[in-house]
């Protein structure tokens, strides 16, 4: 684990308890922990009804979790229970299947799909009121099962930064936040805020730090977001689809660009993710060395090889485009960004089948603001309608997730020794995964802070 990694998982282990607890107010079912301590209690034991640990193939039945502090102790076959305390809470979880807490490797907090439809309105927002924004999605992607989100990129990383410490410290419910910080990119690229509906004089100048135009410029602004706080970085090698005067996936940086960006990161210990459409964008990415690429949607079979061959993992949005189709024209959205939209999501799902199929690592993620954060559930079928194994789809959002982003120590898995994130719903979700849009129990750190379980 990155020594900024492990600082934030120490915040987290000495603030979550109450926090969490006071923060979310929910209930947590017929033991209910708030009603005896506003601290967390020395041993949970979890009983689940079906325990999907994140890294086996099969589930196992009649599980129970001991919890101690935040970390799991021990999992254990029905029989006699440790030794327990007077502060033992027990949770009844037998009609559930447990899970990790999800991982979502694409979100960004401070934007919905709604502003797709006039982007004046990132410059009409207050900071306040931006802070506000990413609190609230923060909260809905924790509630419907994420405890653990790569944020990968934002307009304003000053902002994404001070939630995430009001995150870490206790003070606003939310997953954990791995973030870029800010878009690096061109002027005028996907990742800088710049459209006809917002002045030049009104750009927040917090939305242009990541903005460059040569190797060198790119190098400076990279070490400026790590030194800011940036968890990994994030390129815009390519237009994004929702973006204006350019095409879709038209590249944006130059294999130099890119190659600088990478430079820094790995002097520093961090990853690199690229936003790509276009397959020369996308050849480029991979050549100069990133780890990961979003969307990919028009990459040849041959930079899809070049991908297995050089380990880097690709993160698909392959559900959000049925969103937009379904929702854009209600909601008014541009009829280019329909088209575009229409153009990309099927390429999109069959690049998706391709890497599957040649052993490409695929990481869970949704695009979360172009589809609604409280929908991060939604993908898990798509994936499976498109081939995946039910069961690779769960790790591509625990154990795979969590490996890519070097937290493995820590989350992606229930067993002895992580941190106690778990999740429950009601039925197999190997069987029907569209169970995952609907978790009735959120754990955080040995919390909950969700239930809908009942007697």
């Amino acid at each position: 684990m990155s020594g900024s990694a492990q600082s934030h998982f120490s915040r987290y282990l000495t603030y979550a308890a109450c926090a969490l607890l006071s923060a979310c107010g929910q209930s947590s079912g017929p033991e209910n922990p708030q009603q005896a301590s506003s601290a967390q209690p020395t041993d949970v034991i979890v009983h689940c009804g079906s325990l999907i640990d994140g890294l086996s193939d099969n589930p196992r039945l009649n599980q129970s979790i001991h919890i101690r502090g935040a970390r799991i102790v021990h999992i254990y076959d029905p029989g006699p229970p440790p030794p327990l305390t007077n502060q033992t809470v027990i949770h009844d979880l037998t009609e559930f299947t447990c899970l990790p807490g999800l991982i979502n490797t694409h979100v960004h907090f401070d934007g919905n799909p709604e502003d797709s439809v006039d982007y004046s309105v990132y410059a009409r927002r207050t900071a306040d009121e931006t802070l506000q924004l990413i609190l609230d999605n923060a909260k809905t992607t924790l509630l419907t099962g994420f405890t653990t989100v790569r944020h990968v990129g934002a307009w304003f990383p000053d902002t994404v930064y001070r939630a995430r410490e009001l995150i870490e410290k206790g003070q606003a419910p939310g997953p954990r936040i791995h973030t870029a910080g800010p878009y690096l990119t061109i002027p005028g690229g996907g990742g800088d805020l710049t459209f006809p509906e917002i002045p030049v004089e009104d750009i927040p100048a917090e939305s242009q730090q990541g903005i460059a135009s040569t190797p060198e410029q790119f190098a400076a602004r990279a070490e400026a977001a790590i030194a800011a706080g940036a968890d990994f970085l994030k390129i815009i090698a390519s237009g994004a689809v929702f973006s204006v005067g350019t095409a879709p996936g038209a590249p944006e940086m130059t294999r130099a660009d890119i190659e600088a960006v990478v430079a820094v990161a790995k002097r520093h210990g961090k990853k690199v993710t690229a936003h790509v459409h276009s397959d020369q964008s996308g050849h480029d990415a991979i050549r100069a060395g990133v780890d990961s690429l979003e969307h990919a949607s028009l990459l040849k079979e041959s930079t899809i090889d070049l991908a297995a061959a050089r380990g880097v993992a690709f993160s698909m949005d392959v559900y959000n485009g049925t969103y937009t189709d379904t929702i854009g024209r209600e909601q008014g959205y541009p009829e280019i960004f329909l088209q575009r939209n229409t153009y990309t999501t099927e390429a999109q799902r069959v690049v998706f089948e391709k890497a599957y199929e040649k052993g490409v690592t695929l990481l869970y993620g949704t695009d979360a603001a172009v589809l609604p954060h409280d929908m991060g559930g939604w993908q898990f079928a798509t994936m499976v309608e498109r081939g995946m194994r039910p069961m690779d789809a769960i790790r591509s959002a625990t154990s795979v997730a969590a490996e890519h982003m070097d937290l493995s120590a820590d989350v992606g898995a229930l067993t002895p020794g992580k941190v106690a994130d778990l999740i429950a719903v009601r039925g197999d979700p190997l069987a029907d995964t569209e169970i995952l849009r609907d978790v009735a129990v959120v754990m955080q750190a040995g919390v909950i802070i969700k239930s809908d379980a009942t007697d």
